[in-house]
């Protein structure tokens, strides 16, 4: 675990980052499987109907195992998409196996915008989060553009709302208690390839 003692968020990022990015490709293969028997007999995974995901990226922890037996299991999938406008938003466009990506401005593969498919983040049901760092108290330190924290802050004015928010992470990104802002948005729970880390109070239920 890192200590963030006399970091700051953008050097804990960068330190971050690079512990991620070190691990060896057969690690991030062992990661992500464990990762998914973590998960895939969760409580809060088998009840859902609707959840959000995403594309691994920078050395992230990868879900597409959890992907696809969610597509097996006949449950909508959806990854995150760029909003045209405002550019610092995003949205969640359902994708089906097969389905043809492309990449947004920021060299990420994402499905292309069909009107149709989009569903708002407080009407899915569970949505796993990329991040950079995590602690066991909810914190999340992402990329830094702020994509999710504007996305979910309908969450901080009222807790208990739909999504489950997951945090998915490498145990080695764990960070003893992360500096957080006004604006973050916490976790209900982070799921490494080791462990599950949420408060007392929601972790039976999640597991």
């Amino acid at each position: 675990m890192i200590r963030a003692d006399g970091l700051s968020r953008a050097a804990l990022r960068r330190q971050l980052r690079l512990t991620r990015r070190a691990l060896a490709p057969h690690q991030q293969r062992q990661a992500a499987h464990k990762l998914y028997r973590q998960l895939c007999h969760a409580p809060c995974f088998r009840r859902a109907r609707h959840i959000a995901l995403y594309l691994p990226n920078d050395g992230e922890i990868d879900p597409r195992p959890l992907l696809r037996a969610a597509q097996r299991r006949k449950k909508a999938t959806y990854l995150p998409v760029l909003k045209p406008w405002p550019k610092t938003r995003m949205e969640f466009q359902r994708i089906r196996p097969g389905q043809r990506l492309r990449r947004n401005r920021f060299g990420i593969a994402e499905p292309r915008i069909d009107l149709a498919h989009i569903r708002p983040a407080w009407a899915l049901d569970l949505l796993l989060m990329p991040l950079v760092g995590f602690d066991p108290q909810g914190g999340r330190l992402g990329m830094g553009g702020g994509f999710y924290d504007r996305t979910l802050a309908f969450r901080q004015r009222r807790q208990g709302l739909r999504p489950t928010l997951l945090g998915l992470a490498h145990e080695c990104q764990k960070v003893d208690s992360l500096p957080l802002e006004a604006w973050d948005v916490p976790l209900d729970a982070t799921v490494t390839d080791q462990a599950w880390y949420a408060a007392a109070r929601t972790i039976d239920r999640l597991r």
